[in-house]
């Protein structure tokens, strides 16, 4: 299954390029700067935006194709969209906004029903309230559920918790997080946030100046140094890995991936869970050998693959691998020179249990 798409749409000063193939499953996020082309491009899909040549096929179904003149018209698209506004309608209660998006579809074609999207979002006891007596969280959460409701087969989020502050958005990222787990329904995430990208996403699109930088999965994109975009201290890898052994009287668990193993904070997920770990640049030091008398508990034995310049002239980044993962450090240029660091060299990398996210 995959999502297979070829825009060129220009307007004054902006113009939108782009070649996408993308996996039909999975959350797949629009990452870029302010004006990279990220909301264009996902109204684009939606049929909202008509482009001067395009081609859309969605697993399968081809909504879009210029070339033999078809052209289907949003309303005609099996999708749901979330906006950065809710866009609830306010004259109607928090049920009837759901029936309003569960009477799109004919009950034939209905895939989720009103209980799964009701519980799945958390949302049973707020069923009789009008949009105005909900929190920013509490209306977010009620447009995902209407939008699921249209029973989509491709759903479609536009930096849907960029009006919520930080309380509000850890509120509603494990909601996210049950969605992507829990439904096959395929997600289109634009953000620019890092961190919603690290917790949600399975393969990553990077967009700068209305073209794609890049396009693959998670793990390998973030790790890649040859990028533009710079995320400073949000310079980071993702690994998956599995819980394998609690520490009770630490209050530490062990994750292994790949051989390797790190030691975390123990946040009650049972022995044998699958989970995301984010380890950032900032929190990795480099050693020429493991150290015995310290305090970071997780020393990582890898290779340097590839050391580049960060953007303030006193730094630098360095990709290694620890097996087959990349992880990347940064580390003055200076204490580069004193390792003599090159590509091919075996160290360690330090990294703190308190520096990583699950």
């Amino acid at each position: 299954m995959t999502i297979r798409g070829i825009f060129q749409l220009s307007w004054p000063g902006f113009a939108l390029a782009v070649d996408l193939d993308l996996p039909g499953t999975g959350v797949t996020a629009l990452f870029g700067h302010s004006g990279s082309g990220k909301t264009t491009c996902l109204r684009v899909i939606a049929g909202l935006e008509r482009v001067a040549s395009g081609y859309l096929e969605v697993n399968g179904e081809v909504w879009q194709d210029d070339a033999r003149g078809l052209f289907l018209p949003t309303h005609r698209r099996a999708l749901g969209y979330v906006f950065q506004d809710a866009a609830l309608f306010p004259h109607l209660t928090v049920s009837e906004n759901l029936n309003y998006g569960l009477r799109r579809v004919p009950a034939a074609q209905r895939r989720v029903s009103p209980e799964a999207a009701i519980d799945l979002m958390g949302i049973g006891a707020l069923l009789d309230r009008f949009p105005d007596r909900l929190s920013g969280g509490e209306k977010s959460r009620v447009a995902m559920a209407r939008a699921l409701l249209t029973s989509p087969r491709l759903l479609l989020m536009d930096e849907p918790l960029a009006a919520l502050d930080h309380e509000r958005k850890q509120e509603i990222l494990p909601y996210l997080e049950k969605l992507h787990d829990e439904l096959e329904i395929p997600v289109l995430y634009v953000s620019h946030s890092p961190d919603e990208v690290a917790r949600l996403a399975d393969h990553l699109v990077v967009l700068q100046d209305g073209k794609v930088l890049a396009s693959g999965p998670l793990g390998k994109t973030l790790a890649r140094l040859d990028l533009p975009i710079r995320l400073g201290e949000d310079t980071g890898v993702i690994i998956d890995a599995v819980v394998a052994e609690r520490d009770a009287q630490w209050h530490l668990i062990r994750v292994d991936f790949d051989r390797s193993h790190l030691w975390v904070r123990d946040n009650g997920l049972p022995i044998g869970h699958r989970v995301r770990v984010r380890i950032l640049a900032r929190d990795i030091s480099l050693a020429l050998d493991k150290g015995k008398d310290t305090s970071i508990v997780n020393a990582l034995q890898g290779q340097v693959q590839a050391i580049v310049d960060e953007a303030h002239p006193a730094l630098a980044l360095v990709r290694l691998h620890v097996g087959n993962t990349p992880l990347i450090s940064r580390l003055t240029k200076r204490s580069a020179a004193l390792l003599d660091l090159r590509p091919g060299m075996t160290l360690w990398a330090q990294i703190k249990a308190v520096a990583l996210i699950g």
